[in-house]
This record gives structure tokens, sequence and C-alpha cells, in this order.
């Protein structure tokens, strides 16, 4: 009787023990711009290396539309289950006091922290402007006139280009487009003057001559283009760019969490991912769940202050 009793208890206490096997299935990573960009690639990179810790894979689905809000609405609305992820950007700091329809920070479980990339201002080869200085003249001189390309409000290139504006004390016609990647090729294109992505979009073709790189909106130079000057270098304090971390949707159970962050972070910590990282353009600074949740809550204290002085978004509600 008691061998049964226990056979018996066996063979309840296995479904319960594989339903509790985390993953089990493969992860879907959401990235909310199109293919080609940083983002994109970025998140491509770690997916594939993160799949062979996580055991299961980990497949990157392109979200793109509204800044960026679209595909996080779906990864904050989906299943929290922690099948469902997504990178989230600087953008999103910005979306939720300026989009009604965005998700809040609080809507997203931080997992990793992954790197910043400041933004570089590029200009078409075909124009006539030279220099950081031609450029901040060629504003002041038509207000209005200089097509710059970033993507759409509320992301990381838009917030950038609109806060150049104001620091450089001069007016430009921002031309939003669906991400870094077709932004690049209307640059080449001429279709636009002027573009502010971040280095690994615009340094091949700064390399080839196909776009020249003015700036970098940096603290220090960006490895990927040593040549190319910071705006402080140049005489104008001028600092932004796109962060990117990885979230899951809010009420992700702590155990999936940990297990997620945990694989991530021995993903970005691996010195052959960094260095395949940084062969794409990118700098790896990966953080664990706490410090990225403190560093958002920094970040969303110093941005907001900036976007309402230079009336980018709407007062908070009290």
């Amino acid at each position: 009787m008691a061998a049964a009793l226990a056979a018996g208890c066996a063979v309840i206490a296995l479904p319960s023990a594989m339903a509790q096997a985390f993953p089990s299935q493969p992860i879907t990573m959401i990235v909310p711009w199109p293919p080609g960009g940083g983002s994109d690639i970025a998140m491509r990179l770690v997916a594939d290396a993160a799949s062979k810790r996580m055991g299961q894979p980990m497949v990157v689905v392109n979200k793109p539309g509204a800044g960026g809000t679209i595909g996080l609405k779906e990864m904050a609305s989906s299943r929290p289950d922690g099948y469902t992820i997504a990178m989230v950007a600087t953008g999103a700091v910005f979306a939720q006091y300026n989009n009604p329809n965005a998700n809040a920070l609080s809507d997203f479980e931080p997992i990793a922290f992954f790197g910043d990339d400041p933004v570089v201002l590029s200009i078409g080869a075909k124009t006539s402007i030279k220099t950081l200085a031609d450029y901040v003249a060629a504003a002041k001189a038509s207000p209005g006139k200089l097509r710059n390309g970033n993507d759409q409000p509320g992301g990381s290139s838009h917030v950038a280009a609109s806060l150049m504006e104001r620091t450089i004390g001069a007016k430009i016609n921002k031309i939003a487009y669906a991400g870094f990647a077709p932004t690049v090729q209307a640059l080449l294109s001429g279709e636009i003057d002027s573009a502010t992505v971040p280095a690994p979009d615009i340094s091949q073709h700064h390399k080839s001559g196909a776009a020249r790189s003015l700036a970098i909106a940096g603290a220090q130079r960006h490895f990927l283009l040593p040549d190319v000057p910071t705006f402080r270098e140049q005489g104008i304090d001028f600092i932004a760019g796109t962060w990117r971390y990885i979230a899951a949707p809010r009420g992700t159970p702590a155990d999936r969490l940990a297990i997620l962050e945990a694989r991530l972070l021995e993903t970005m910590r691996d010195k052959g991912f960094i260095e395949k990282a940084r062969a794409a353009g990118f700098i790896v600074e990966p953080l664990n769940r706490a410090d990225t949740a403190k560093r958002l809550v920094a970040e969303d204290a110093a941005m907001y202050p900036v976007f309402l002085e230079a009336g980018l978004v709407r007062a908070r509600q009290k």
C-alpha cells in the first residue's frame, strides 16, 4: 500500500515539476523597431548567444511603429509568464509623458541592461556643409530649412534632435522615419540633409564617404568614429543618445525573472560576446535587475525636467 501511494504521488508530482521547469519553450523577444537598425542588430546578437544558455530558442520579432510604443504595448499586455520579453530604449521615458497610448515604465519588469549609444549628427555627402559650425550657422540662417531625419516622436533620436535644436538655438525640420535603418537610407539618398542616429548605424557610411559625421553627442569619442569630435570638443555642451535594456511584462514571476536575468547577464558578460558586440559597434555595459531599476529611476528624474522645459511633454499628474 505504501509503495502504491508513493508511486501515485510521484505520478501526481511529475506534471507539477515539469510545469515549473523554465524555460520549456521558445522565448519571444520583441524589438519595437524595424529590422536592420542598431536595436535590431544588438538584440539579435543577444538572442543568438542567449539561446545556448537558455536551452531554448530566443526568437526576435520586430514590431515597429509609434516611436516604439506598439511593440512595447504588445509585450506589456502579453501573458506575464517569461516567454515574451522586449527591448526597451530611451524613448520609452519620453513616450510615457507624451503619448497617451504608451505604457509607463512601471508596466515593465526590468531584467538586464545592455548599454548606451550616443547619437551622432551626420550629413549627406552632397551637402555643402563641412563642419558642425557650418551646420549651426545654416540652421540659424534659415530656420526650419535643414531636414533632419530621426525616429518618430517619442523615440530617442527624435528627442535628441529636439534637444539639439534647443542647445544650438536654431530650428530644424525634423522628419520622422520608422527607425534608424530607413533614416540612414534617406540620408544616403539625399532625401534629408542630416540625421541623428547612433554610431553603429552610420559609421560604415562615414568611413566610405557616403555620409559625413560632424559630432558625437557623448562624453567622449566613439571607438567606431575616432576621427569625429564630440559636441563638447567643438564648444557645444550637448550629450544625448539611446540606451537599451531588456524587460518583461509586469507581474512576471520573480523566479522566472531571476532565471532570465542570470542567463542574459552570463551572455552579455561573456568575453566572446563582448568582442562580437564591439565588432558590430556596441558598447556593452550589462547591469542586473536591481541596478537597471535604479538607472531607470535616475534617467526618468533627470530627463523629465529637460523635456518639460523644452515644451516636449505635458506636466505630470499630481
